[in-house]
């Protein structure tokens, strides 16, 4: 399988719309009915949909939701907040694309122990327990949270990404969604105008923000809303989760819907 190509045994390119996509909140949110709206019709019309998560989740999560759970399974994935960018194999795997991940990789070298360290007695923080390869993440308590930690970060030469207002994330400098996203579409020889962008959180801003069609679905977080102001062609959906998804294809005129 060539990296073009995806699960479904055609080039991702051949398609006529790309759904680039965020989980917690936007893929996985909505009604029962609403996901299974969503789903249905992205199975259904998998010679003419392309699908790509773009989530904060590690690639265990996403195999886990995929073969245990009945989630769609994407072509691609830019995963763990933009520090990932893999595609998935025809055996089920994650694997990731190298010349794509070098640039990460070398922005974060091997910094992991040096950010743990330096942020180990910081109040409002708590470690995640799972392993990243480039990121440090934490669970985050706004109430207790040392702001002054954003300047640490910063002169350590990384960014601070705080989303959903309990997660705070170490990033690679000038590494997030949306500059992951952008290289992969370009990767892929996708045509941005076809490409969808759908979140709900402030760490989903920066592929909102992007320059491809994008939607806030509804119940998306203050913090986000508020970011978005000016940005008009960001499309605002009134319906939560997975519906949100859809009322933007239509909005956008990207395919037809159910």
């Amino acid at each position: 399988m060539t990296l073009q190509q995806s699960i479904t045994g055609r080039p991702i390119s051949e398609t006529d719309f790309v759904l680039a996509t965020d989980l917690d909140g936007t893929f996985l949110g909505g009604t029962d009915d609403d996901r299974r709206t969503l789903y249905d019709w992205i199975e259904a019309n998998r010679s003419s949909i392309g699908l790509i998560f773009v989530t904060g989740r590690d690639p265990e999560f996403i195999l886990e939701m995929c073969s245990e759970n009945g989630l769609p399974w994407p072509e691609f994935v830019v995963g763990d907040v933009g520090t990932t960018i893999a595609h998935v194999t025809t055996d089920g795997r994650i694997a990731p694309i190298g010349p794509l991940e070098e640039d990460i990789a070398h922005r974060w070298g091997d910094s992991g122990p040096r950010v743990r360290d330096a942020l180990k007695d910081v109040r409002g923080l708590e470690l995640q327990p799972t392993s990243f390869r480039y990121r440090v993440s934490y669970y985050y308590d706004p109430e207790t949270f040392e702001d002054a930690t954003h300047d640490l970060v910063a002169e350590l030469g990384f960014d601070t990404l705080v989303s959903d207002d309990k997660y705070f994330d170490v990033l690679p400098k000038g590494v997030s969604k949306g500059p992951s996203l952008l290289r992969l579409v370009e990767h892929l020889d996708l045509s941005p105008d076809r490409v969808l962008a759908a979140g709900d959180t402030m760490n989903d801003f920066s592929m909102l923000t992007c320059g491809l069609p994008a939607v806030a679905v509804g119940g998306s977080e203050a913090p986000l809303l508020a970011a978005l102001e000016g940005h008009d062609k960001v499309h605002r959906a009134e319906p939560v989760g997975a519906a949100g998804i859809l009322d933007a294809v239509r909005a956008f005129n990207l395919h037809p819907t159910p």
